[in-house]
């Protein structure tokens, strides 16, 4: 058994199981860069998600992860010594650091032998409900979507096409559960955003994610004043360098693993912005049962949740977080709580 950190990586891709249409694009998987991190025969698991908005690939991601030594550490424990470490190999790569990250906290964990949650001195979380992803599609398959998200209290919908209140209506036809409303960046006039808005709300909407492209930060900023619906960053806020820069403009922000480059920086963005009084979404991409379980250990600390990943791919490669009528469901196992299925990097 390694008494040394041991670290390797794997290319894998997520298939989905619904083409998924955002306002810029659409695709039907999701590469992503599988991560092992051993030490004293346990095992932490770790996953760095590929989605083509982020800049990332899985060779710029494995040509990162090479350059990675942990056997220069002998600590496994020594986490921020070993994260500071990744972090100063290279600018960027956020997703890439991601995957280490995850991996390290799941291993730590698991020479522990306990659950995330309690390494961060949270409560294991209870009545967390997720909402559950729609992406911009055709009238029947909306419709199917919504029947296989029928357990769910919450469903987030995709925005940003010509036929944006046909797409509302076909849901209202169907269900008056409470959406979260994702924009992409796909509205480019403030005002014809604001009276979108205005009509979601009489809809019930409940928030509206990154309507405006980032950059046009004083739209955004004229929008939220005037919204009656929070306005939440996603594409504008990746790091925790980025989260002062959002409290006049922004009534809360998306944290994604992807993004904040893991779980240590998850939880500092989680404290900062609600020190600054920002809301909180914890989100996640297309992601295995191994990455949104990580992030599902932060969950209590959020005002929304929209961990659905697993449960829009076919190829999930481990049991981990579960869903009972949309309420996001921890197991006791120790790290991340995850099992994993055989044919696993074989």
């Amino acid at each position: 058994m390694a008494k040394t950190l041991e670290f390797s990586y794997h290319p894998y891709t997520l298939k989905l199981k619904h083409t998924f249409t955002v306002s810029s694009f659409s695709r039907n998987d999701t590469p992503v860069v599988l991560t092992e991190i051993e030490y004293d025969g346990k095992v932490g698991y770790g996953e760095a998600s590929l989605p083509q908005y982020l800049g990332e690939t899985q060779d710029s991601v494995m040509n990162f992860l090479s350059k990675i030594d942990l056997r220069i550490f002998e600590d496994p424990l020594d986490c921020d010594n070993i994260l500071n470490y990744v972090e100063n190999i290279e600018d960027g790569n956020n997703a890439a650091k991601a995957s280490v990250d995850i991996a390290l906290h799941d291993l730590i964990g698991k020479l522990l032998d306990i659950s995330l949650y309690k390494y961060f001195g949270l409560n294991k979380p209870k009545n967390i409900y997720t909402s559950y992803t729609l992406g911009i599609d055709r009238k029947e398959i909306i419709k199917t979507k919504i029947d296989e998200a029928k357990d769910f209290k919450y469903l987030k919908i995709k925005l940003g096409a010509d036929n944006e209140k046909e797409i509302i209506e076909i849901i209202r036809s169907v269900t008056n559960k409470p959406l979260y409303v994702d924009v992409n960046q796909g509205w480019k006039d403030k005002k014809e955003a604001l009276d979108m808005i205005e009509w979601l709300f009489e809809k019930n909407v409940i928030l509206i994610e990154q309507p405006l492209p980032k950059e046009n930060t004083d739209d955004i900023a004229w929008l939220n004043e005037r919204s009656p619906l929070p306005i939440i960053a996603d594409e504008s806020v990746k790091r925790l360098e980025d989260i002062d820069k959002m409290k006049d403009i922004y009534s809360g922000i998306n944290i994604k693993l992807m993004k904040s480059t893991g779980l240590r920086e998850a939880l500092l963005m989680i404290n900062k912005a609600k020190g600054i009084e920002l809301k909180v979404m914890l989100g996640c991409m297309t992601e295995t049962s191994c990455a949104v379980s990580a992030a599902a250990h932060l969950s209590s600390l959020a005002d929304w949740n929209d961990l659905d990943g697993p449960l829009l791919i076919s190829n999930d490669l481990f049991n981990g977080i579960s869903y009972i009528n949309g309420e996001v469901k921890l197991n006791d196992l120790p790290g991340i709580g995850l099992i994993k299925k055989s044919g696993f990097f074989e």
